[in-house]
């Protein structure tokens, strides 16, 4: 695959359009109007999402061609999705439904076979989460889940892979103004409930491991949607001490998950 093709799927990458937020807006409303050629310029004006999430995927020996018709699919059931009066940029809501996309595709299409034992394991693991789902209310660790399988977490977490298509939750996707967006920004998918799943219960399980203070800040961050700026701002701190606890925290994180 070559990422420094200037023309893909006849559109000519390096004149793509970049929409300020304000023309984003405006073009939105338009669209909702019933304007088509707003939508026209507004999917146009997001092409470059597409194109920075499939550089992820540069190593799978896929067509770019195909790969970016498969993330404007995603683009457009981000734009046909998306709620203006939430306070969420349009690109963190799109991004992760572009990767969905993409991953879906990549699955179907895999010619790599799990093993049947692997399978089995992974199935028998999301049967006991379901079930102590519906017994205890809550998500199960996968300590608990470990426990009623009656083998060692790692194996079960192995299985559980195996049958994903994995993507790292701190690998950087886009760029949006300075502010890198992480797959772990990712809104839940209900077609992906259960990669979202085992993604999210590596998550917690890293975030009990950091302070009040850093859970604080990852939250306002990659939950909340808040710039540095804004989160320095409410714990009264400077923006450079909430930039080198950010990254702190993240870099403790890794080394549990």
């Amino acid at each position: 695959m070559h990422m420094n093709k200037v023309e893909i799927c006849g559109v000519n990458t390096s004149k793509l359009p970049v929409l300020t937020n304000e023309e984003m807006r405006e073009l939105f409303e338009k669209m909702h109007k019933g304007d088509k050629s707003a939508r026209e310029k507004f999917i146009k004006g997001n092409l470059r999402l597409v194109l920075s999430v499939i550089q992820r995927f540069n190593n799978r020996g896929e067509y770019l061609d195909d790969l970016f018709q498969v993330g404007c699919v995603g683009l457009i059931k981000a734009i046909d999705n998306f709620d203006l009066s939430q306070n969420v940029k349009f690109s963190t809501y799109a991004v992760p439904m572009i990767i969905g996309e993409i991953r879906r595709y990549l699955r179907d299409n895999n010619s790599i076979r799990v093993s049947r034992s692997l399978r089995d394991i992974a199935y028998r693991a999301l049967q006991v989460r379901d079930q102590l789902i519906n017994k205890h209310s809550k998500e199960p660790t996968i300590s608990e889940i470990s426990k009623e399988l009656d083998m060692p977490s790692e194996e079960v977490v192995f299985a559980l892979d195996a049958i994903q298509d994995p993507v790292s939750l701190f690998e950087p996707i886009y760029h949006d103004s300075g502010d890198a967006i992480f797959v772990m920004d990712q809104v839940k998918d209900e077609k992906n409930s259960d990669e979202v799943w085992l993604e999210g219960i590596a998550l917690r399980e890293a975030m009990r491991k950091l302070n009040d203070r850093e859970k604080l800040i990852l939250n306002l961050r990659f939950f909340e949607g808040r710039t540095q700026m804004e989160v320095a701002e409410e714990i009264g701190i400077s923006q450079a001490q909430v930039s080198r606890l950010e990254k702190s925290a993240l870099s403790h994180m890794k080394k549990h998950m």
